[in-house]
């Protein structure tokens, strides 16, 4: 229990005090973009090959984008929380803030968590205080009242706390990230966030079997460069790709409350848009 409350008063109270109180204050440079990308893979438990290589292309095709970026690859709980912290801070003061998460997570009881790889859960009950709430997360982010929010899991939607295989449309025998049906628990993207899924309610994201990365972040990276791309239309031909790649047993899912035009290289005339 102590621990669940220190963590809780870490997320809650340090991060939400902070950034409402920032939030009204600060203009944020149209310029800012900052991004936190974490890839965790080293579990003791259903290891997964590809998120710390989905996390290095990502930071790397970001940087190139204009972004500030923090990697963090093989977290254990006090680093994501850190991680989370950190970037709450520094979130009210740019103008658009961007999470991208590899790795396992799951739903307890309708609340969705980021599971770091030292996480050893003996029951469903012990898995909120040895893991992240993105709720939490997102609720910080969504206290700012300026810019604009991304949140891209390509995150198991399903427990990974017990063994699970997939037969895959060409046959192979596919691990997925996650075991238990039922996935994560939808997440309605508050004003000005977009919140990305790797597949859709209670279906299951795919660790690549063959190459370096997941069959999400493979998509995600062929299109996130593409010249006044907008960013609903990005995920889109990700959603294509990947349901196209697997067979449509992975089918990517958005929620977006976003009021602005965005899309993360502007076209030769610094617009979004092919105009």
């Amino acid at each position: 229990m102590a621990t669940l409350l220190t963590r809780r008063m870490l997320l809650q109270c340090t991060l939400g005090a902070t950034a409402l109180r920032l939030a009204p204050a600060i203009a944020a440079p149209a310029e800012s973009r900052i991004a936190l990308v974490i890839g965790n893979g080293a579990y003791r438990a259903a290891p997964l090959k590809n998120p710390p290589g989905d996390a290095a292309a990502v930071a790397e095709s970001l940087r190139g984008l204009g972004y500030e970026v923090s990697l963090r690859q093989n977290t254990r709980l006090p680093e994501l929380i850190e991680a989370l912290r950190e970037f709450s801070v520094r979130a009210p003061k740019a103008a658009v803030r961007m999470l991208f998460y590899a790795g396992h997570g799951v739903q307890v009881k309708g609340r969705n968590y980021l599971v770091p790889i030292d996480a050893d859960p003996q029951s469903e009950d012990e898995i909120p205080r040895q893991s992240a709430d993105v709720g939490e997360f997102v609720d910080r982010l969504s206290a700012i009242q300026n810019g604009i929010n991304i949140v891209v899991l390509d995150a198991c939607r399903v427990n990974p706390f017990a063994a699970g295989v997939i037969v895959g449309p060409d046959g192979r025998r596919l691990k997925f990230r996650g075991a238990t049906p039922g996935g994560l628990a939808t997440l309605d993207a508050p004003v000005g966030t977009l919140v990305a899924f790797s597949t859709a309610p209670n279906g299951v994201a795919l660790d690549g079997a063959t190459g370096k990365h997941s069959v999400y972040a493979q998509h995600l990276l062929a299109n996130m460069s593409t010249p006044g791309l907008q960013i609903e239309q990005l995920f889109k031909r990700v959603r294509i790709g990947v349901a196209e790649a697997t067979g449509r047993v992975q089918v990517p899912w958005e929620s977006s409350s976003l009021t602005a035009d965005f899309c993360f290289k502007s076209n030769e005339k610094g617009r979004c848009g092919s105009s």
